[in-house]
């Protein structure tokens, strides 16, 4: 029975590859149904639809002799529409955002997620695209494979890192789906940071892009069972530690807007006011520029750490620019001295209140901000 492409049993390979529209794609048919004994050898579109329509609506018994001598020449896969074949460049193209995405939620990290994408093409263009059922699920496969791999060797040099480590921001837009931004929130990111490489590979294939757990287990090198059984740990996990929140972009870019001018002018008690009574600031320089060793708690001192800055950029000597920018999904701004970006800030607001702000100053993460592939899955 027919049933859409990119799936087959491979009972049948050759006539699965004839069939007119290039797929690969055919269940095994029941018993009591013939496949047709005899096709055109250049067939047209109409008479591999009514031999396939002979096969599936045929009630006559099985006919071994037909099905062994049976030959049917494949018809090449649908072009493009210029009318020539697509290649493999341009189907990694066409993913590049999915599969930078990918990468990207497996280790919070812009540059090493590029750097597995553009690994993952050699392998790929390798590749016999006849033999490729469905080259999204094949590429996620690669690419999630690298990221798997990197992470793994990272995982020592994460716990030495000088400071709070912060994943890397990457641009997001208003188009962004609202589920997919929290999922790159540095929040939620940092919730990932707690569960092993295995489990946060799983989770992100299985929670985020909902991939099959035949295809998780490839990724992973377990079992489809045992990929199921990591994802269902993952996500007990991340439930216990993950804020949930919803946030209005207009109202919290005017809060931003409002912060920062209250930043500039040194006013605590406005800063205060703003800030949640729990509220956080952590800063990410990697021991590269100046920044906090320790996350700063506590409305009070948040505020006056911030001023504190403010005051110091103020009296140096640089051209100081400051840009609003929308990263992760949280609105905030891009701070440049002198043309060159040195820091990005991140404000997650809650319930109408700063409550936690990230301060990326490690300029190794930040040499890939706004020139990161759209996200996307």
């Amino acid at each position: 029975m027919w049933v859409g492409p990119r799936e087959c049993s491979r009972t049948h390979p050759l006539f699965c590859r004839a069939l007119p529209c290039g797929a690969v794609r055919c269940r095994a048919l029941p018993r009591g149904e013939n496949l047709p004994a005899e096709v055109p050898k250049t067939p047209s579109v109409n008479a591999y639809n009514a031999a396939f329509r002979s096969q599936i609506f045929s009630t006559a018994p099985i006919n071994r002799e037909a099905d062994q001598n049976v030959s049917l020449t494949p018809i090449p896969k649908v072009p493009n529409k210029r009318g020539r074949q697509v290649t493999h460049a341009e189907i990694f193209e066409q993913h590049r955002g999915l599969l930078f995405t990918v990468a990207y939620e497996i280790l919070g990290a812009a540059t090493d997620a590029e750097d597995a994408v553009q690994n993952s093409y050699q392998p790929w263009s390798e590749s016999d695209l006849d033999q490729i059922r469905d080259p999204r699920a094949y590429l996620v496969r690669v690419v999630g494979r690298r990221a798997l791999d990197v992470l793994r060797a990272q995982a020592r040099r994460r716990e030495t890192y000088v400071g709070p480590w912060l994943p890397e921001p990457v641009t997001t837009g208003p188009d962004t789906e609202v589920d997919l931004a929290e999922s790159v929130s540095m929040a939620m990111l940092l919730v990932l940071e707690t569960l092993s490489p295995t489990e946060r590979a799983v989770f992100v294939l299985r929670e985020v892009f909902d991939f099959p757990y035949d295809d998780i287990a490839k990724v992973v090198g377990k079992t489809p069972d045992g990929a199921r059984q990591i994802a269902h740990r993952a996500r007990e996990h991340v439930a216990t530690r993950r804020r949930r929140y919803t946030a209005d972009m207009e109202q919290a870019s005017a809060i931003t807007v409002a912060f920062l001018a209250a930043t500039q002018q040194g006013d605590i008690a406005s800063l205060v006011a703003m800030l949640a009574p729990d509220a956080v600031a952590i800063s990410d320089g990697g021991g590269i520029v100046s920044a906090a060793r320790r996350p700063v708690s506590g409305a009070e001192r948040v505020a006056r750490f911030l001023a504190g800055l403010a005051a110091k950029s103020a009296r140096g000597e640089a051209s100081i620019d400051i840009s609003f920018a929308i990263s992760n999904g949280l609105p905030g701004v891009a701070v440049r001295e002198d043309g060159v970006l040195s820091v990005v800030l991140q404000f997650e607001i809650v319930d109408g209140a700063v409550q936690t702000i990230y301060m990326h100053r490690n300029p190794h993460k930040l040499s890939m901000v706004g020139s990161t592939p759209t996200i996307m899955r």
